[in-house]
């Protein structure tokens, strides 16, 4: 590999010359040769890029940022809290139905993108209150029931506008 050093040594002596089958490469040649050949080995091969994924099957979101955004394979969701998408309002009911809604909401994303509960890989569920981990995991063991992704599990100070849980996921093609 040609190094700054090594390439700074071969411009201090410009009568450098390689002789190969009568043909001579001289300096400005092999310095042409040897900065197109690390430009060439410095490319990538992928750009990645970015998509901002929005449904109106799920609640428009409630600040400055998307529902979801992809970059290549990867779908990255913004929590969810159990609003219902037509009216904009907190569902009544406990940490179950609060629970159904933010999965079906998250559904909702993920379909938008051509994604399913089957690619998630991760996901953070922040509860009110520790004491509805029993609930909410009964409600969120039914959309995983096969290759549940890694998960993290707190409880939040406060969530907005009050719910009693989010969830935030990340999937990703295989």
């Amino acid at each position: 590999m040609i190094t700054p050093p090594l390439l700074m040594r071969l411009v201090a002596h410009r009568n450098l010359f390689y002789k190969k089958k009568s043909k001579i490469i001289t300096f400005p040649r092999l310095f042409f040769l040897v900065i197109g050949l690390s430009l060439f080995a410095c490319e990538t091969t992928s750009e990645k890029t970015k998509k901002v994924i929005s449904t109106e099957k799920a609640p428009k979101a409630i600040g400055p940022y998307s529902q979801a955004i992809m970059v290549d394979d990867v779908l990255y969701l913004a929590g969810q809290i159990a609003l219902d998408p037509q009216s904009g309002q907190l569902v009544e009911g406990g940490i179950e139905v609060q629970t159904h809604r933010v999965m079906q909401n998250l559904n909702a994303v993920l379909e938008a993108a051509g994604f399913s509960f089957n690619d998630v890989v991760q996901t953070q569920v922040f509860l009110s209150d520790l004491n509805h981990y029993s609930a909410m995991n009964a409600v969120y063991a039914k959309y995983f029931e096969e290759s549940p992704p890694a998960r993290a599990v707190v409880e939040a100070a406060r969530i907005p506008r009050d719910a009693l849980v989010e969830i935030m996921m990340v999937a990703q093609k295989p």
